[in-house]
């Protein structure tokens, strides 16, 4: 047998793991099953700081998907962190006779993530369009993965998680098994991975309407069909060439605010002459995602969501604006910063119970007060103030909301009695 591991330090407890015994008789504590349909068995580990998904799989495809999760991880891409894979497991039975057995691929769950099935079942976010919410953050995931030169091959709901990002939804890809890595993707490819995810989408809310826990606001096949001109409208955006005169430079200004705006920034742009030295092309190189985020985090050292980082720059800056107003005085974006931090953003998660606080990201969190605020305001006619809105927001909002740091299906896995896969489906679609 042998074990890989990511990052041995922080995961050495999984070598005392029963890497011998099929994962699904492991007996652990805290042991989950995981919500949904599987091609192979998946379980879910919760340890004391963090919780780990196990996934048994041929030992081929568990080295192929451990090394793809790093490649992306390594290039900022939005995934489960890899953990670690065990290969060449011997199993021994009651009789003492031992056979080969599958592999295990090893992740860390997403903190605060959400499977497609509880978000569109009504049980999960309150968002308005939630269905293009989460059309839009599927066909933003695919299409930053082709810009890295990632083919997917399996593109679904099924195979993402979905986490709140202020008003909107952000994907992260969990399942790679399909994936290839290219220096870059040709069209064909692209349009080729963009028809399997169209596909898969409309099975899996297809599969969710007929065991009735689809939104009925949402319909499966105008859904998945939309999700083609959402991923090329986004597409065109961040690679398309511009031509101008050579007096409008000022366009290469609005490109970059257009790019900004999507949380994109253009590592490089290549001006060139066109012929007769009338005209200049616009040609983006090296796009890259995360720019309010980076921005955010450079500032206060808060790790958030793009839109989220967008809204709270939004606040700091003004914050900034009523220091100048008041004070006469103009000050630096990292003075601000740090005085936005000490007044507004660590004494708003701080009067947020203790026992709710850990219900949602402390970015999440901010940003809904900011937003329950400006209702209240709209309300009253005037600014209510940050003290009323947090006792506001926690009573009528907080309190019922659902906790979205771990999703679990149910009672621990030795709990739950084995079932087939046909009798899985029926007892989903009944429930």
């Amino acid at each position: 047998m042998r074990l890989q591991l990511a990052r041995p330090a922080e995961h050495s407890f999984v070598v005392s793991w029963p890497h011998d015994v099929p994962l699904r008789d492991w007996q652990l504590p805290s042991m989950h099953n995981v919500l949904g349909l599987h091609r192979h068995e998946v379980r879910m580990v919760e340890m004391a700081d963090a919780s780990y998904v196990v996934k048994e799989l041929p030992d081929h495809l568990a080295r192929r998907e451990f090394r793809l999760l790093r490649l992306l991880d390594d290039e900022g891409l939005p995934t489960a962190e890899v953990v670690g894979v065990v290969t060449g497991r011997m199993i021994t039975d009651a009789a003492g006779i031992a056979t080969h057995a599958d592999g295990l691929l090893i992740t860390r769950h997403i903190d605060y993530s959400l499977p497609y099935r509880v978000l569109l079942s009504g049980r999960g976010l309150r968002i308005p369009y939630l269905g293009e919410r989460l059309l839009d953050a599927l066909a933003g995931l695919l299409v930053r993965l082709h810009l890295a030169g990632f083919f997917w091959g399996d593109c679904s709901l099924s195979n993402a998680l979905f986490r709140r990002d202020a008003d909107a939804l952000a994907a992260y890809v969990i399942d790679v098994e399909t994936a290839e890595r290219h220096p870059s993707l040709s069209d064909g490819q692209r349009q080729l991975d963009l028809q399997i995810a169209t596909e898969n989408v409309a099975g899996d809310l297809t599969d969710l309407q007929g065991g009735g826990l689809l939104e009925e606001s949402i319909d499966p096949f105008e859904t998945a069909l939309a999700i083609a001109a959402s991923y090329e409208r986004l597409w065109a955006e961040l690679t398309v060439v511009e031509e101008f005169r050579a007096d409008e430079t000022f366009r290469v200004d609005q490109r970059l605010r257009r790019l900004h705006e999507l949380g994109f920034d253009a590592a490089e742009l290549e001006l060139v002459t066109a012929q007769g030295g009338a005209a200049l092309r616009l040609v983006p190189r090296v796009v890259e995602h995360g720019f309010h985020r980076q921005r955010l985090r450079v500032l206060t050292g808060i790790d958030a969501g793009e839109n989220q980082a967008r809204r709270l720059l939004n606040d700091l800056r003004r914050y900034g604006a009523h220091i100048e107003s008041r004070t006469g005085k103009r000050l630096r974006e990292p003075l601000v910063a740090a005085k936005w931090m000490e007044d507004r953003y660590e004494p708003t998660i701080a009067a947020i119970p203790l026992d709710l606080v850990g219900k949602l990201e402390p970015a999440e969190l901010y940003h809904q007060v900011l937003e329950h605020r400006w209702y209240l305001s709209e309300v009253a006619g005037f600014d209510v103030g940050l003290p009323p809105t947090i006792v506001s927001y926690v009573a009528s909002i907080l309190e019922s909301a659902r906790s979205e740091q771990l999703t679990l299906p149910g009672p621990p896995t030795q709990e739950i009695p084995v079932i087939a896969a046909e009798d899985e489906i029926s007892m989903e679609r009944s429930s």
